[in-house]
């Protein structure tokens, strides 16, 4: 099982709406619910350059990623377990049997954060993040690449992710992917949707001989 990080793990989104929506104002950028809809999946260099236009050198995007992760993780620290997504932990425990993997668009200070904070990093043995492959979601490499780590094949992979980006992701990569929906209602390509890990349909649906 290959699990997204914000959206999946951890009902993130909303924070960094605000996150975002209060760092681009400091540099004189009025948010728009358009401009939110389009971050969503996105890792930060293609964001900060959405936002504040291609002309920034990489220093600059790194140096505006960095502080409004470090906003939005100081927004956060009070609240990051109750921002887990229901179910997750008795979800996890109930498959332990099997292999976890972490695959994420975010930058490595917030993978940390959310893995340290909430104590689920020893359940990840194999983490990827988006700057550890050359292309991003919606490019299958990170998925791909943690099913290598993980030593099982594409194939035999299950997906949980909530946007557009990592669900093209996981599908071009070839595995099934669960579309959990705190991000989008609606999630085209996945082969079940459920709105949490509560939902009786995902256990049904990821029973011997029932997921496909």
């Amino acid at each position: 099982m290959i699990f997204d990080m914000d959206g999946v793990i951890i009902d993130s989104n909303p924070v960094h709406r605000i996150a975002w929506a209060e760092y681009t104002r400091r540099h004189g950028v009025e948010m728009t619910e358009a401009m939110q809809q389009r971050m969503y999946g996105k890792r930060n260099d293609e964001i900060i350059r959405d936002f504040f236009g291609h002309q920034l050198s990489d220093d600059e995007v790194f140096a505006h990623g960095a502080n409004k992760e470090a906003l939005y993780r100081e927004m956060m620290k009070l609240r990051a377990e109750e921002s887990l997504v229901p179910g997750l932990r008795d979800f996890l425990a109930r498959h332990r049997y099997l292999k976890f993997g972490l695959a994420t668009n975010a930058e490595p200070p917030n993978v940390d954060f959310v893995l340290d904070t909430t104590g689920l990093r020893p359940l990840f043995p194999v983490v990827v993040n988006g700057h550890e492959v050359t292309h991003p979601k919606p490019h299958p490499e990170i998925y791909l690449r943690v099913a290598e780590l993980l030593r099982v094949p594409a194939a035999e992979c299950v997906v949980f992710e909530d946007s557009y980006t990592g669900v093209e992701a996981g599908v071009a990569a070839g595995m099934r992917v669960v579309g959990i929906t705190t991000t989008h209602h609606d999630l085209p390509g996945v082969s079940l949707s459920v709105a949490d890990f509560r939902d009786p349909a995902l256990e049904s649906w990821l029973a011997p001989g029932v997921c496909s």
